[in-house]
């Protein structure tokens, strides 16, 4: 899989944080970008988008990220959901690999972990 065909779906309740996120995917080459506001929001995105790779905070408001990931591994067991989180949510961490991740960041997430983990899904 090219980086140029790749689909990524971003889910994170800050504007901010998918701001950031799909300008560093941008200047990679990745040009199919989706956003989701809330676990809600990031399960109905994956159904229509089928996207490559699944950026997702660990807490957002309606449905956390935890839930999603759950909900998007029913809908296909070979989603790549990649779970990000800031400091102090390592609990929320051992169940989100539990349940499927693919991979975890650490936030702030940085254009190097983000260039990376591209990679890394497109092998």
């Amino acid at each position: 899989m090219s980086v140029e065909t790749m689909k990524v779906l971003i889910c994170d309740d800050s504007i901010l944080a998918r701001k950031k996120t799909k300008t560093a995917l941008n200047q990679l080459g990745v040009t199919q970008v989706f956003e989701a506001a809330d676990g809600e929001q990031a399960i109905a995105a994956y159904k229509e988008h089928q996207p490559d790779i699944t950026l997702m905070d660990i807490v957002m408001p309606k449905v956390d990220g935890v839930e999603a990931l759950k909900a998007i591994l029913a809908e296909n067991p070979k989603a790549k959901v990649v779970m990000a989180s800031s400091v102090g949510t390592q609990e929320n961490l051992k169940e989100a690999i539990k349940a499927g991740a693919f991979d975890f960041l650490q936030k702030p997430i940085s254009e190097e972990q983000i260039k990376a983990l591209i990679s890394k899904a497109a092998k």
